[in-house]
């Protein structure tokens, strides 16, 4: 079925277990420690951190403490770094985990004009090269204050919760998107407001919690189990694209927004 209105629509998309069968973040501990970034203990952890948020999902008192983890961590990394580890492995860390349900919804909302937005927990070196991949038009992650080309481990928005919500009213406002008539897709609870912000919310591969909160309000649960080749889609999206003679569009960064938020918080 085909929404159309007034204002451009807009599908907002979590990337984990979502998107992506496993944790953008956490599958990258094993490039990170070869590179010296992170210890043996670090990884141990994020193995485990990644099984139960497989198992589980991961409540709010996990994603904070993850908040917490993530900004200990990263302080001091270089950013040219993180970002040349993350190009350099991104087809065989990522490759395969992206679900074949997901790219084709992702497909079935560019056919109908819609905007296609990821937004994840994870960092925005992490979410914007995958969500590039995609085809996405904005990318949202988890912003890190970096001087003088470091991370300093001061978190200025973490994509998490309401954060979420609050970054899709701004992008409403800038895009013109009608919340109404958009769509949002998630896995967590922890994503309820996101997913309340949009006409049209659904639960993918819902935790316990979300699950009970779709069934209370009839949200569509989608079940998605069939990882394929994100090289092999990006590929053949490119080849379509050059067929059709379309360009494919860099992912806006969300710059703008993390401008506007930094300055709310400094006033």
């Amino acid at each position: 079925m085909v929404y159309r209105g007034d204002m451009a629509i807009a599908a907002f998309f979590d990337l984990d277990k979502t998107i992506l069968a496993k944790s953008s973040s956490f599958v990258f501990a094993k490039p990170f420690y070869k590179e010296g970034l992170i210890g043996r203990t670090d990884v141990l952890r994020s193995a485990y951190a990644q099984f139960m948020f497989l198992t589980s999902g991961a409540d709010h008192d996990q994603m904070e403490s993850m908040r917490k983890y993530m900004s200990e961590l990263v302080n001091g990394w270089e950013v040219a770094k993180v970002q040349a580890i993350v190009s350099e492995t991104l087809d065989t860390i990522v490759d395969p985990l992206v679900y074949q349900e997901a790219v084709d919804l992702i497909a079935m909302h560019k056919d109908q004009g819609h905007d296609i937005i990821v937004i994840s927990s994870s960092g925005t070196d992490v979410v914007e090269p995958i969500a590039a991949r995609l085809g996405a038009d904005i990318a949202i992650g988890t912003q890190v204050e970096i001087i003088d080309g470091h991370y300093t481990g001061e978190i200025t928005f973490y994509a998490y919760g309401e954060g979420k919500a609050d970054a899709m009213l701004l992008l409403a406002q800038e895009h013109g998107y009608n919340l109404s008539e958009c769509f949002a897709y998630s896995d967590s609870h922890t994503d309820a407001p996101m997913l309340q912000s949009v006409g049209y919310p659904s639960a993918v591969n819902p935790d316990n919690e979300l699950r009970e909160l779709a069934k209370e309000n009839d949200w569509p649960i989608l079940d998605f189990a069939k990882p394929v080749s994100m090289r092999a889609k990006t590929e053949q999206r490119r080849a379509v694209a050059a067929g059709a003679g379309v360009a494919i569009g860099a992912v806006a960064l969300g710059v703008t927004w993390y401008a506007k938020r930094r300055s709310s918080l400094r006033a």
